[in-house]
C-alpha cells in the first residue's frame, strides 16, 4: 500500500535536506533538456516535490491548471539569466523543481 504524501515524513525530511539554493546558470543544461519545472512561491517546494514523488495526479493537475506549476519557459529562463537569479531547487528525477524566493527586508 502506498503511503499518503501528507503522511510521508521520512521522504519530506529527505527532500528538505536535499533542497538547495542554486544559481540559474547551473541549471541551464537541465532547462535545455526540458527538465526544469517552476513552482509558484505560494506553494511549498518540499510539499510539491513529495507529491510529485508520490505521483499525486490530482494535486499536480490542479496546480498546473491554476498556473502554479509549469515547465520553465524561455521568457523565465532569459529573465533569470539576465538577473543572475538564485533559485531554490529540489530534484525529483527526472525533474528539477525551482522556486523564486522574495528577498526579505
Amino acid at each position: 500500500m502506498q503511503t499518503k504524501p501528507e503522511k510521508d515524513l521520512e521522504l519530506r525530511d529527505k527532500v528538505n535536506r536535499e533542497t538547495a539554493r542554486l544559481p540559474w546558470t547551473e541549471l541551464l543544461k537541465h532547462f535545455a533538456q526540458g527538465n526544469v519545472v517552476w513552482v509558484a512561491s505560494s506553494l511549498d517546494l518540499v510539499d510539491v516535490a513529495v507529491r510529485i514523488s508520490h505521483d499525486d495526479k490530482a494535486n499536480i493537475s490542479q496546480w498546473m491548471n491554476a498556473g502554479l506549476l509549469a515547465k520553465v519557459n524561455d521568457q523565465q529562463a532569459a529573465a533569470w539569466l539576465e538577473s543572475d537569479a538564485k533559485l531554490w531547487a529540489s530534484v525529483v528525477s527526472p525533474f528539477i523543481l525551482v522556486q523564486e524566493q522574495k528577498a526579505l527586508n
